[in-house]
Order: structure tokens, then C-alpha cells, then sequence
């Protein structure tokens, strides 16, 4: 009698789609941490990052208010005086190659990109993990500080009426030309720096968030730094 022919069975090769045994750490693959890693919090929803935006918006155009006050203590005065000729009256500059109209310009720019330099930490420290409707809100309040800063000054300034004023000083007295603001692009110098301090403070000392290919990403620490569990 002979034995049958029939052939052994092939070794049993572990399917493709067979699960790896869980690692030491209690993790069944990298796949497994991927999926199960924390990401950390995401921080306050959207109506709470809307409502806090709106908050610094308005604070921030109320400071602009203290800007245009130091505009109009601060800024050089530019001297005028008023003649008459030919029974008319006329104003001219007292010193015709001064430098006192760039240096309005120059001081309402210089006040604004301190309070820009002022406002970002500030918002920075009282928001550390803010998002793009806290720094939307920075630059536009700093912008409309800017506007209220220029009217106020021009209004608190000397009279924009500058005959009457001739009128009333007399004849080759000296006074002082309303406040005028001739380099409009001064209005973006408190936003522009807000934003940019804002930015490189976040950079610095803003929050990171866990990284999630790290396999202990998101696992509560020790004292000493090290992951838990």
C-alpha cells in the first residue's frame, strides 16, 4: 500500500493586512499613533475670536485719541505772517526754507509707530494665542487711531482760517499755520508696525502646537518634562 502523493501545505504566510503586534510602548504601529495622537486644543471658537477682535478694535482706535494729542503738543509749529498789499491781505511763511512742515509729518509718523511698537505687545500679552481676527483687528484699529489722531490734531490745532488770524494778530506778526498732515502715508506707519511687532512677538513667545508624528504628542508630562502613561 502506498502513501498518497498529496503535497505538504505551503507555510502559513502572515497576510498583508494582518494587524502588527502592539509595540512595548502600547502602540499598535505608527499608523495607530498617527491616528490616535492628540493635536492639542485649538484654542476659543470663532464667535469668541470675532467678539475679542472687535473688543481691540475699538481700544485700540480710543488710543488714537492720545495720539493726536501728543501731535498737537509735540509737532513743530510752522511760522506765518500776514502783510497787506494793495489793500489786500496776504500770508506767507516767515521762513521760506524751514523744515518745520516735514517735521509735523515727521512727528505724527514717529508717535504712531510707538504707539504700533506699544499696542502689539500689549494685545500679544493679553491674547498670547490669538488668531488672524485678532491681528485683522490690530491693524485696523491702529488704522482708524491713525484717522482719529489727524482730525483731532487738525481740530485742537491752530485755526485753518489763516487771514482771519492775520487779520486779528495785525500786520507782520507772527503766528502758527494750522496743523496739517502732508504725507497721508503717515496714517499706515501705527497698523503696519502693530502687525509686524504682533507677528514677530507670536514667532518668539507664541504657543507651539504638539507635533503629531511625534509618538508621545499630546501626553500629559511630568514635573521634569517627560511623558506620562
Amino acid at each position: 500500500m502506498t502513501a498518497p502523493l498529496t503535497p505538504p501545505p505551503p507555510p502559513h504566510e502572515p497576510s498583508p493586512h494582518a494587524a502588527w503586534p502592539p509595540s512595548p510602548g502600547g502602540y499598535a504601529g505608527t499608523g495607530a499613533v498617527l491616528h490616535d495622537a492628540p493635536y492639542g486644543q485649538d484654542g476659543p471658537g470663532m464667535k469668541t475670536e470675532l467678539r475679542e477682535a472687535a473688543v481691540i478694535t475699538v481700544a485700540v482706535t480710543l488710543v488714537g485719541a492720545v495720539l493726536g494729542l501728543l501731535w498737537v503738543w509735540l509737532a513743530p509749529k510752522v511760522p506765518l505772517v500776514g502783510d497787506v498789499v494793495e489793500g489786500n491781505w496776504v500770508v506767507y511763511f516767515k521762513d521760506t526754507e524751514g523744515e518745520q512742515a516735514i517735521g509735523v509729518d515727521g512727528t505724527f509718523t514717529l508717535l504712531a509707530l510707538a504707539c504700533g511698537a506699544v499696542s502689539a505687545p500689549a494685545v500679544f500679552l493679553w491674547r498670547r494665542r490669538g488668531g488672524v481676527p485678532l491681528v485683522v483687528a490690530l491693524g485696523v484699529g491702529g488704522f482708524l487711531g491713525s484717522l482719529l489722531a489727524w482730525r483731532l490734531g487738525v481740530w485742537l490745532g491752530p485755526g485753518s482760517d489763516v487771514l482771519a488770524h492775520a487779520q486779528d494778530v495785525g500786520k507782520g506778526v507772527t503766528f502758527s499755520a494750522p496743523l496739517k498732515l502732508g504725507a497721508k502715508g503717515a496714517l499706515l506707519a501705527w497698523p503696519f508696525a502693530a502687525v509686524l511687532v504682533h507677528l514677530g512677538l507670536t514667532a518668539l513667545f507664541g504657543p507651539r502646537d504638539a507635533d503629531p508624528y511625534q509618538p508621545d504628542a499630546g501626553l500629559p508630562k511630568d514635573g521634569y518634562g517627560a511623558p506620562m502613561g
